[in-house]
This record gives C-alpha cells, sequence and structure tokens, in this order.
C-alpha cells in the first residue's frame, strides 16, 4: 500500500493470506475469492522480501500460476525464505511446479501441447486440502509442466487421467500443491479447496469486513492528514464518492471538494453530479470548467497509453490551479482501487501491464500533493459494501463504473469536440434503453464506443458513409473478469435503430460480445 493508509498492517489485515504473484493473469482471482471470505489478502511480487511479508503478518502463502517452465533462464524463483517457510504454503500450478522442483522433486514437460481446459478430479481417502470436495469433480488445467515426482514427505492426494499429480500434500508441514486453478469458476468446488486452506490449514478469522475497515481507515487518515486540508477529486462515480464519504467522515469541514469538468463527461452529467454530490454526499462541491484545456492537451493524441498520461498529468495541474484560490491544501484524495493498481504495474514475467490507469500510471514525478487513496487495496464490489456501511444511497452505488479518463478512451482515435457529440448522444441513448426495459440494473457496465472507422450505408435514397458505434454491456463481479450480457435482440434493435435514426453521422451500430479475457471491458 503506498497511499495515506500508510504501510504497516494492523487489525483487519492481520491474520490474512500473502499471494505471490507468479504471472498468472487470474492471480487476482486468488485474492479475490480470499476476500470473499472475509480474509485479508495481499498480492506480492516474486522477490519480496521476508520483511514484507512479516509486516503483512500472515496466516499463510499462495504461490500463484504463471506462463514460465521452472526451467526457464528468466523464470521467477521461489523467494528463499519459503523454502523453510513457518508458514503453511499452497501452490496452484506453477506455484506447485516450483515447490516440487526446489524441494526435490521433478517437473517434466507435457508429452504433447499444453493442457488447457476441464478435467476430473479423482480422489480418495482422507485429505485436508480437498475435504468436503466429491470424489470426482471437475477442475480447470492450463499448464504445459507437470510434477513427473514429488519431493519426499508429500504424497499425492488426487490426479486426473492425464495428469498423475494433480494434488499433493505434506501434512508435517502444511505445504499443499494443486495442478488446476480452484480460483476459477470452472473448477466446480474451488472455493471450498481454498476454503481448506484458509481456514483449517491457516487458521484465519473473518474479520475482513468493511465495518472495521471503515473504522481503522478513518483513524488511518485522521494520523495522517494531522490538521491538514485535503482536496477530493469527485467524478459523482461510486470510487470518487465512496472516497469522500471516507475522507470527510475522517477530516469533517477540512475537505474540500472539486469538480472538474474536462469535456470528457457523458451528456448532462456535469451539472447532474453537482447537485447529487452535495444532496447525498454532503461535501461543498466547487465546479471548474476545463473544457477547454483538456482537448487541447488531447489534441493529435491517438495512442490510449498516451492518452491516460495525459489527462492524468492534466487533472493534477487543473487541481493545482483550483486551490490558489483556497486556503492550504496538502492532500489530494482520490479513488483508485487496488485493480487499478495491479493492471498498472508490470512485474515483468509476472503479470503484465494490462493499461496504465490514469491516476496512477499518469500523475506526475513533481506534483505538489501528498496522496490520500483509501480505497486502493479494495475490489469494486468492497467500495460498494464499505459505502452501504458509510450510508451512501444504493442508486448511487450501484451506478455503472465510468472510467477515470471518461470518454477519451471511447472515442477510439482523434478526440474532439464533434466527435464527443456524436458518442455522448449514442451513449445516452442506449443508457436510456436498458433503464427503459429494466436492464440497467441487471449488468456489470454498458456504455457505447466510437470507432476511428466509416462505413457504407443507404438512409433514404442516398448513399452514405458514416461513423460506426460499437456497444458494449458485460456481466462481472469485480471488473477482474467479465462476459459479455446476452440482451434481447429486440432490445438491441431498438437501441441501434434509435442511434442510427437521431445522431446524426452514425449509419452503422455493432454489439461487442467478446469477454475479459481475452478482451478488457474498455476498447482502450
Amino acid at each position: 500500500m503506498a497511499d495515506i493508509a500508510g504501510k504497516a498492517h494492523s487489525g483487519v489485515h492481520e491474520g490474512g493470506i500473502a499471494v505471490i504473484d507468479f504471472g498468472s493473469q487470474v492471480t487476482q482471482l486468488i485474492a479475490r475469492r480470499i476476500r470473499e471470505m472475509h480474509v485479508y489478502c495481499e498480492i506480492l511480487p516474486p522477490w519480496t522480501t521476508r520483511e514484507r511479508v512479516e509486516a503483512l503478518a500472515p496466516k499463510g502463502i499462495v504461490l500463484s500460476g504463471g506462463p514460465a517452465s521452472v526451467y526457464g533462464k528468466e523464470a521467477p524463483k521461489l523467494p528463499s525464505f519459503l523454502k523453510d517457510s513457518p508458514w503453511p504454503m499452497l501452490g496452484i500450478c506453477y506455484g506447485m511446479q516450483l515447490l516440487s522442483h526446489d524441494l526435490g522433486g521433478k517437473v517434466a514437460r507435457l508429452a504433447g501441447s499444453r493442457e488447457y481446459g476441464p478435467a476430473t478430479l479423482h480422489h480418495s481417502g482422507p485429505s485436508l486440502i480437498l475435504r468436503k470436495v466429491p470424489a470426482n469433480s471437475q477442475v480447470w488445467m492450463s499448464h504445459g509442466d507437470s510434477v513427473d515426482r514429488i519431493p519426499s514427505g508429500f504424497r499425492t492426494v488426487g490426479r486426473t487421467t492425464t495428469c498423475k499429480h494433480a494434488v499433493m500434500e505434506n501434512p508435517k508441514s502444511r505445504v499443499y500443491g494443486l495442478q488446476f486453478h480452484p480460483e476459477v469458476v470452472h473448477t466446480t468446488h474451488g472455493t471450498q479447496i481454498l476454503k481448506n486452506f484458509v481456514f483449517d490449514a491457516c487458521g484465519c478469522k473473518p474479520n475482513w469486513t468493511m465495518k472495521a475497515f471503515a473504522k481503522e481507515a478513518v483513524a488511518r487518515i485522521k494520523a495522517q492528514a494531522g490538521g491538514g486540508r485535503i482536496l477530493v477529486a469527485l467524478s459523482g462515480g461510486v470510487d470518487s464518492s465512496v472516497t469522500a464519504a471516507l475522507v470527510s467522515r475522517a477530516v469533517g469541514k477540512r475537505l474540500i471538494g472539486v469538480f472538474v469538468d474536462n469535456g470528457l463527461l457523458r451528456q448532462g452529467e456535469g451539472v447532474e453530479v453537482i447537485k447529487f454530490l452535495k444532496k447525498q454526499v454532503g461535501v461543498n462541491v466547487r465546479m471548474f470548467d476545463a473544457r477547454a484545456r483538456f482537448l487541447r492537451r488531447l489534441k493529435g493524441v491517438t495512442d490510449p497509453e498516451k492518452k491516460r498520461k495525459h489527462i492524468g498529468a492534466e487533472f493534477i495541474r487543473v487541481f493545482e490551479d483550483a486551490v490558489r484560490h483556497l486556503p492550504k491544501v496538502e492532500y489530494l484524495a482520490q479513488g483508485t482501487l487496488y485493480p487499478d493498481v495491479i493492471e498498472s504495474v508490470s512485474t515483468k514475467g509476472p503479470s503484465a501491464v494490462i493499461k496504465s490507469h490514469h491516476n496512477v500510471g499518469g500523475l506526475p514525478k513533481d506534483m505538489k500533493f501528498k496522496l490520500v487513496e483509501p480505497l486502493r487495496e479494495l475490489f469494486k464490489d468492497e467500495v460498494r459494501a464499505l459505502g452501504l456501511e458509510l450510508g451512501l444511497p444504493r442508486n448511487l452505488l450501484w451506478r455503472h463504473p465510468f472510467p477515470g479518463p471518461g470518454l477519451a478512451v471511447r472515442v477510439l482515435g482523434e478526440i474532439n469536440e464533434p466527435r464527443l457529440k456524436v458518442l455522448r448522444e449514442a451513449d445516452a441513448i442506449f443508457i436510456e434503453e436498458l433503464r427503459k426495459s429494466g436492464w440497467y440494473d441487471k449488468v456489470w457496465q454498458a456504455f457505447a464506443v466510437l470507432l476511428p472507422v466509416r462505413t457504407v450505408g443507404v438512409m433514404g435514397d442516398e448513399r452514405t458513409y458514416a461513423n460506426v458505434v460499437a456497444i458494449r454491456s458485460v456481466d462481472s463481479r469485480d471488473g477482474m473478469t467479465a462476459d459479455w450480457s446476452k440482451l434481447p435482440p429486440e432490445l438491441l434493435a431498438k437501441v441501434s435503430s434509435r442511434i442510427i435514426n437521431e445522431v446524426r453521422g452514425v449509419n452503422r451500430v455493432a454489439y461487442d460480445i467478446s469477454s475479459k479475457p481475452p478482451s478488457t471491458i474498455e476498447w482502450e
């Protein structure tokens, strides 16, 4: 944690699980599944130190999967202090292979290509890690190597037709290995397996609750900020509103809310947000019109990463200008979430950068504020639970997520006001029809995207050459993985018809049916 909450862990953070990330794109799901058990979990890089782990005060260690082979020259290694670990350990996929390799077993390349997909796990007899798991159950495989010989002191307690050591355990040292991924939904009893490790092997207690977190976060903010004033960047979205409510509880009237109209907002959003924040969140909000500044900064910029970095830097400059006429402000609060941090940080070998979030990778090094990021260790559903704990209304907390860079990452290619206008109008129609049909609250997130291409069409008796709008709706639990929403064909037809007929300059609408992974939710 690099935010105002500090690096020391205590209270609800103690007695949790540390996950060492060896590069699996679903490592985050391990943390999610454990936190759903109300046990704190934090992801650490493979070069983490004993001191860092001890500061976290975990009850156990999970070694994630990863794309490498244990025999690869640049393959991430098992931290040396874990070879004689005082903590129970669970190795998943690459994590299991690494344990076997370093503890005296043997890892071998599969005879054919890598194994990917469902398999049936068979087991019999008593086993702590497989307690309450049926003798035959589905698991999800994704590996190129497998354990050929388990280390001394271990026993095989589960196998599949293609994997003779699918589950291994050493009850004496409380070390366990799974060749499959229990964190994904395709492993039907994966959650039970993780519970067996977390509660039975490690002895964790379910003390990670948003009530306890709120109390601890307020105390940390008070201690760090002292008597200083805090500026909160408000967008009207879930993250910034919960941040404002939490910080307000800590510092009261020393919190100053700033809403920046960057010209990248949805239709009618600026006025609506100001009214809502003052009434529902109770924060004194000052609005700054920076539309011209942002559009100038983004002129000619088409690369998604550059867009995010330019927007992040310009936001800070706007805030610095905003506070010149205010009493001295030392801190800037923003709603950075744990997925923002995970996706913005490359561990090179471990999970690669997916995209730089404007509030993580785009902040200037000479920023004059000290950052307050009280939600930095939370996933989206935890933020919503925290918001309920703080008394915020459900209609705010269940608004669809909106990216910090706004429409800049939904106007693909060149950004200018005419193109933004087209997107705003198309997006407003899509959301309106979702609300009218009752689908808005059934999906995780929905929006329109303006593509940087034109296509031929016929409107009336004339040939057209106009814009393409893609509409996207996804179902998700936390935004880390997502599937496209199965919206009714008649609803999609109505949305398409309205956009083409009512938005000048659009003659084609496409529906995005990609899942995450391999795609991301946003297009940029």
